[in-house]
């Protein structure tokens, strides 16, 4: 699933629990601010997890470089396909 779906299903969610029906303008401005705070938090955990590589594996450089390199490509993939949707 991807996370515009996630950040759809959470929109309609909150309507629900605020026993509320939302219009498709209010859902999708849900949505959007919901998607909008996924994306920061994936980017910023990946920023993480490239810093706990290094301190991590130091001693090894090589393993370090490579895991690091290893998440920024997929740093990279993610935010090409969510600029593809915008």
């Amino acid at each position: 699933m991807n996370f515009r779906n996630r950040a759809k299903r959470a929109a309609d969610a909150i309507g629900d629990l605020l026993g509320a029906s939302p219009d498709a303008a209010q859902v999708k401005a849900m949505a959007d601010a919901i998607e909008k705070e996924i994306i920061e938090a994936v980017l910023a955990e990946s920023e993480r997890c490239v810093k706990v590589a290094h301190t991590c594996c130091s001693p090894d450089l090589d393993k370090a470089h490579k895991i690091a390199d290893e998440i920024k490509r997929t740093h990279t993939a993610l935010v090409a396909n969510l600029s593809s949707l915008r």
